[in-house]
Formats: structure tokens, C-alpha cells, sequence
């Protein structure tokens, strides 16, 4: 049975003073990994940033407004077209600001994505093998 589901979107991506340019995210779930999705976007062949995200955050954000931290996502609807906005905090400039990109992805390709990640690993099924992980971890010393 394949553990992973891996999906490419090309999304949008807005950063401070620019306007939306199109970029391609690689959205990938690994069921041995049950509760994260990585998401590596990326333009002309060069990886912009990767980031690890909360499988649950990521569903609830397609609905409300979720996230304190570096990571904040929201639902957008511009007239029949429903987004999903990812707000991602980097690291801190020169100036004690921190670098600010927005990424607006299509939700329903987003929902499908998660769909199929269920398949592999049900809402509320995830599962972290702590004995396999605590003798891996001792193991090597």
C-alpha cells in the first residue's frame, strides 16, 4: 500500500511590495508522519522555502482563521472563487522585522489533496509509535 499522497498546485505568491506571482507548491503527506504535510513551493527550478505544516491546521484553515504562530491560515472568497491564505513569518531582518510571504492557494484543490491524505490516515486515527521511535532513538546513542 503506498504511504504517501503528493500533490503539485501552482499557487500565488505575494511578499512585501510585490503583487501575485505564480509559483508551483509540492504538497506531500507520509502516513509515517500522520500529523504534518510538507509543502516545498518553488520557481524556476530553485526552492523558495519548505515548510512543515499541522494536517488538522491545514483542513480547519480551508474553513476559518487558524494560527498564532509563523503560520496563520485563512479561508478567502472572491465571488465564486474560494483561496486559502497562508501567512508564513521567516526569519528576522536586519531591522527586527521578520520576512512576510502570503501564499493563496486554490481551496478545492487544497480539500482534495486532503481527501485523499485520509484515505491513507482517517482524522483522529493519526498515530506516533513512540516505542519504535524511543528504540531507534537509543539505539543509535
Amino acid at each position: 500500500m503506498n504511504s504517501l499522497v503528493c500533490k503539485s498546485l501552482v499557487v500565488q505568491l505575494r511578499t512585501d511590495g510585490t503583487g501575485r506571482c505564480p509559483v508551483l507548491a509540492h504538497l506531500c503527506y507520509d502516513s509515517d508522519d500522520p500529523f504534518a504535510v510538507t509543502a516545498v513551493f518553488g520557481h524556476d527550478g530553485h526552492v523558495l522555502a519548505r515548510w512543515r505544516l499541522d494536517r488538522e491546521m491545514l483542513a480547519e484553515g480551508l474553513d476559518r482563521s487558524v494560527g498564532i504562530g509563523d503560520v496563520r491560515l485563512c479561508p478567502v472568497s472572491t465571488g465564486m472563487w474560494q483561496e486559502l491564505r497562508m501567512d508564513f513569518l521567516g526569519d528576522l531582518r536586519p531591522d527586527g522585522s521578520r520576512h512576510h510571504a502570503v501564499v493563496f492557494a486554490w481551496a478545492p484543490a487544497v480539500a482534495a489533496f486532503l481527501r485523499e491524505s485520509y484515505e491513507l490516515v482517517a482524522p483522529g486515527r493519526e498515530e506516533v509509535r513512540v516505542d519504535e521511535l524511543l528504540a531507534e532513538i537509543l539505539s543509535t546513542g
